[in-house]
């Protein structure tokens, strides 16, 4: 391939395989230019692949609808493909490399015949950053580029830094057919390549998102002595204070982005504590020169959940999506050309187009019939964040005190408890997991586990992953590692009420855990953990006293042993391939539950 871009080896030899391959009537080399991004734009509404939305309320803000059979991430057509099968584990799906090439080339053979082949370099991480990684995606949708030039660093500054290196990620996107039963995304961790088959929808085809960030980057720090985690991180910083720096793991549906983008309670910011948001997603994180973890975020725009998303439950997101933003299957509202969604306000539009696109009147509508997609998506810059932390690009990552884990627990998990060791937090992040709404399966309280928040996106076997953490630990001295946390912001009553306030509230709890990072208060050691003393948690400003609060600071000993009879299920599962560092926390806890 003759190309003015680059000169990388590697790259122009898998170009050329790939062109010959797919045979693309042509081939768009993205450089990362507002020129060339604004024609793509133009592209895509000119073929009512995008719809321009009111440029004076939403400047640069466009909506996209996928297909109707294309609005989520598909866990059981995603496959880890590793050599041998215990590799990959029992948590992922598996297929041989082999036979899974032979099935994606007879699916996307020709595949790009009379489109075009968009060639996106991109970085996760900032370009240049001892921590980013490079990837390369081909894809044959104008609506992957617009999605991945918001996420990712994008263009020729990418291609200047690869130089002739061959470390990068390979990823092909070819949206076929969209055909369901031809849908795979695929991971091949052991190539450093990723394929993505028969979808448009953002998760599936932005390969530097989940593909890439988590699955492909997973497996390459445990070679490499890193950690890719599902983790947002947000600094606190105290009035007279340097800033603190917390990475936190929530199941989907537990408030992470709310966290990461937390405004602090009134009295709180009277006296001067701020929150700042580094991300809302994942953290790549390595240990420094100074031998404490740094962490960074890889991505470098918002994609978030548009239902719910509003004034009340977080103005950052929301302030973040009014310029240069992708909305994927919201409402179109027609009298003033803009976005609504579920949870937006109190007035949905009564002259509107839904997502699936059709005609759609809020005010008559059954309420099954939404006018959004309930995983319809904004993809937002992150520079538009009022709350972004001014360290968000800095190359070195930030400094982490805390690691914090949680989920979402009616009665069993106290509002926050800290591990007693590194290895009993690992085995604290491991044994996680959310109970399962009534909206969800029908049954209500059955807990889905999903250790660290991983579960769907650890890129090999989920025992090896443990081990990993377990190792990273070995390395580092424990003055300077960080804490870790376990925290439930949904407690129950008997009548089904939650007990904690939440969202901005939560702000009281991790002012609580960097207080134990410094050794500023105690704690009370119980089976499972250290709990606060109800009076070093701030509840000024609440409608709570400290027997409230004690309430949910309660270790119920005989729900915590049922509890671990479904840990010993879970860790059944890994066989020798769990770690016995773990064996041993569990068999501890059970000891001390006695």
């Amino acid at each position: 391939m003759e190309t003015t871009f680059t000169k990388n080896p590697s790259l122009l030899a898998w170009l050329d395989e790939k062109i010959d391959f797919l045979k693309p009537a042509k081939v768009v080399w993205i450089d990362g230019s507002e020129e060339q991004i604004e024609a793509l734009r133009d592209e895509a509404v000119s073929t009512g692949e995008m719809f321009r939305l009111n440029q004076e309320l939403l400047p640069d803000c466009y909506l996209h609808r996928t297909a109707v059979n294309d609005v989520a991430r598909v866990e059981a057509r995603t496959l880890i493909c590793t050599t041998k099968e215990e590799d990959a584990g029992p948590t992922n799906h598996w297929m041989a490399p082999d036979e899974c090439h032979k099935m994606l080339d007879e699916i996307s053979k020709g595949a790009y015949e009379g489109r075009t082949m968009y060639i996106i370099p991109y970085s996760m991480g900032p370009i240049g950053s001892p921590l980013s990684k490079i990837g390369i995606e081909i894809t044959d949708s104008i609506y992957v580029v617009l999605n991945m030039e918001i996420m990712t660093r994008v263009g020729q500054a990418v291609l200047d830094c690869l130089g002739d290196d061959d470390g990068w990620v390979r990823g092909m996107h070819c949206k076929c057919d969209v055909d369901p039963d031809k849908r795979w995304i695929v991971q091949f961790p052991e190539e450093n390549s990723i394929v993505s088959v028969n979808s448009a929808y953002g998760g599936n085809v932005l390969l530097g998102k989940k593909c890439f960030a988590l699955r492909i980057a997973s497996y390459l720090g445990k070679n490499e002595g890193w950690q890719a985690e599902h983790m947002l991180i947000l600094g606190l910083t105290k009035p007279g204070e340097e800033t603190k720096y917390i990475c936190a793991a929530f199941p989907s549906a537990c408030g992470k982005t709310n966290l990461a983008m937390l405004i602090p309670p009134e009295g709180y910011l009277r006296k001067g504590y701020k929150v700042e948001c580094v991300g809302d997603d994942i953290s790549w994180i390595r240990k420094g020169a100074d031998g404490r973890l740094y962490a960074i975020n890889p991505e470098n725009g918002f994609f978030g959940v548009a239902p719910g998303t509003n004034e009340k439950s977080n103005p950052n997101a929301l302030a973040a999506t009014k310029k240069g933003t992708i909305f994927t299957n919201v409402c179109h509202n027609l009298d003033n050309n803009t976005v609504w969604w579920e949870g937006l306000d109190k007035n949905p539009p009564t002259n509107a187009i839904d997502w699936k696109g059709n005609p759609w009147n809020g005010a008559t509508a059954d309420p099954e019939d939404k006018g959004a997609h309930p995983n319809s998506r904004f993809t937002a810059p992150a520079v538009n964040c009022p709350c972004l932390s001014p360290e968000f690009e800095n190359p070195n990552g930030v400094p982490i005190s805390a690691f914090v884990f949680g989920g979402r627990r009616a009665k069993l998990t106290p509002l926050v408890y800290q591990s007693k060791s590194w290895n009993n937090g690992v085995f604290v992040g491991s044994i996680m997991g959310s109970e399962t709404t009534a909206a969800a399966t029908g049954a209500v309280g059955v807990v889905r586990r999903d250790p660290m928040a991983m579960l769907p996106f650890c890129g090999y076997n989920m025992g090896d992953y443990w081990k990993h953490w377990i190792e990273i630990g070995e390395t580092l001295d424990p003055e300077k590692a960080p804490k870790i946390f376990n925290v439930n912001w949904f407690r129950k009553d008997d009548e089904g009420n939650f007990l904690w306030p939440g969202f901005g509230d939560n702000l009281r709890v991790l002012d609580w855990i960097i207080d134990r990072c410094e050794g500023k208060v105690d704690a009370q050691e119980t089976a499972i953990g250290y709990l606060p003393y109800a009076k070093d948690i701030n509840l000024e400003g609440l409608d709570m006293t400290e027997d409230d609060l004690n309430k949910i600071l309660d270790v119920d000993k005989a729900a915590w042993k049922e509890e671990l009879k479904g840990v010993d299920e879970l860790y059944a599962k890994f066989g020798d391939r769990l770690p016995e560092e773990l064996a041993a926390e569990l068999a501890s806890v059970k000891a001390a539950l006695k």
